[in-house]
């Protein structure tokens, strides 16, 4: 082979193996950042418990929220199944009864989930209070 061609798929093969580690590395990144759950069904569908953290996603059960002085217990719906949560600490301004919520933290059994946090989601119809305020004094 002439040199010129074996400098280009030299080039060529560097550049190629320069971007599948970057895409690696990018997605690498990512793995811990995305939130990705399980909902209740597939909770009720388990055959065994592993201790390994999870993220459990659903709708916040209307009427299930109880809140004491030091926790929040309630329900995480799919409309098929539920499982019970509990929680410590405080949680988002958009948590509330109707609405969705990722919850992070470990199986106590499959009908209940010690939470150790809790992710509220909102639809693309969310517009921030201040904005909403703004809106309504015109």
């Amino acid at each position: 082979m002439v040199r010129k061609v074996k400098l280009r798929i030299l080039f060529l093969s560097f550049i190629f193996a320069t971007v599948v580690l970057t895409i690696f590395l990018i997605l690498k990144t990512f793995e811990e950042n995305v939130v990705y759950f399980i909902s209740p069904t597939e909770i009720k569908s388990l055959t065994e418990l592993d201790n390994k953290k999870l993220r459990v996603g659903g709708m916040v059960k209307k009427g299930s929220i109880l809140t004491t002085q030091n926790k929040i217990d309630f329900i995480i719906t799919d409309f098929k199944n539920e499982i019970k949560v509990t929680y410590s600490g405080s949680v988002p301004n958009l948590f509330s009864e109707g609405k969705g919520v990722v919850a992070e933290g470990y199986l106590k059994d499959l009908n209940s989930f010690k939470a150790s946090k809790i992710l509220a989601k909102h639809d693309e119809n969310y517009m921030p209070p201040e904005v909403l305020r703004a809106l309504e004094d015109k």
